[in-house]
């Protein structure tokens, strides 16, 4: 008899462990939901992250609130939501930086992209661009490329050591033998402001943040990271142009969650998130602020970040970039 009531016990433990995520999954969201935003306030993470925040809010008939928590090159926010509870209720905005570059140069990121977090949607593709000071006797990266035999010790500014622009400008000194100087910044505003004020030659920066200044004269676009040029910057030249084969880099942002999140949680949001990048007006959002809109399933979206982290990992290893912990 003892051994029936063990056996109907189990069978009850199992299937309460099977109908009880089904059943939160149901419900959700049934409170607010937490959008961490690994970075200060003000720029395209943070401007993208909310304009997402509020579409998704619509969708999903609860808040969504967004909560910047910057430091250490956006670590700091993301391994607070990798050891968050696996339940829909904190999210966290991405960016290929933090995720597929933080990884090889720092000795304890503090998370594991792949163990520590289950991919939702990638949103868009962030356009960089390299720019200059206006007295710099460069119209174009082509012209940059052609006086290197003169143009010696150039300074690049970025948001930080081992940002996006930090690893495209070792790879454009790297591939174009141009003498390049790593500066980085706090942020990539400070950057730009100095290459502005004369303090140094160049920088790389979004071209949301760049466009207005270009236009008004304050920077000159040398070119952009993408592998066509930008609609926004049609006169602006891409480095393949510049003659620098295969010289691409997107800089995606998209949404994950902790590991462990129930499947159909992660489903739900993976098609609102495919919804919101789909509408004509987030689209339009979204390229003015220079972000090609790319939504994409959970698997797809995973399947990029697991070949972003080997292609940032060789091209960290050449380039000799390295953080201490």
């Amino acid at each position: 008899m003892s051994l029936l009531i063990r056996s109907v016990t189990m069978l009850i433990t199992l299937l309460l462990g099977l109908i009880g995520p089904q059943a939160m999954a149901q419900d959700y969201p049934a409170r607010p939901i937490r959008l961490i935003v690994p970075f200060g306030p003000g720029g395209v993470l943070d401007i993208v992250g909310r304009a997402y925040a509020q579409a998704l809010e619509r969708r999903v008939g609860q808040s969504v609130v967004v909560e910047n928590r910057p430091g250490a090159s956006g670590n700091i926010g993301t391994a607070l939501v990798a050891t968050s509870p696996a339940d829909g209720y904190t999210l966290l905005f991405a960016f290929d930086g933090t995720m597929a570059i933080n990884p090889h140069v720092y000795a304890k990121p503090g998370f594991d992209p792949v163990a520590d977090f289950v991919a939702i949607s990638k949103v868009g593709n962030s356009t960089q661009m390299l720019v200059a000071s206006p007295s710099l006797p460069a119209a174009s990266l082509s012209e940059l490329i052609s006086k290197k035999g003169t143009l010696k010790g150039l300074s690049y500014g970025t948001s930080g050591t081992a940002s996006p622009g930090h690893v495209s400008g070792e790879m454009l000194r790297m591939a174009s033998g141009l003498e390049l100087i790593h500066v980085p910044y706090k942020g990539g505003a400070a950057a730009v402001n100095d290459v502005m004020a004369g303090q140094i030659p160049l920088a790389f920066t979004a071209l949301a943040t760049a466009k207005p200044l270009i236009e008004s004269g304050k920077l000159k676009g040398l070119a952009v990271t993408t592998g066509a040029r930008s609609s926004l910057l049609p006169g602006i030249q891409t480095f393949v142009e510049a003659g620098l084969a295969d010289f691409v880099v997107d800089t995606w942002l998209g949404v994950m969650a902790p590991a462990r999140t129930p499947a159909a949680i992660i489903d739900r949001l993976s098609r609102e998130s495919m919804a919101i990048v789909a509408d004509p007006d987030m689209r339009t959002r979204l390229i003015g602020l220079g972000v090609e809109p790319s939504g994409s399933d959970s698997a797809s979206f995973a399947r990029q970040l697991s070949a972003d982290l080997a292609r940032w990992a060789e091209v960290v290893r050449d380039a000799g970039i390295n953080v201490n912990p």
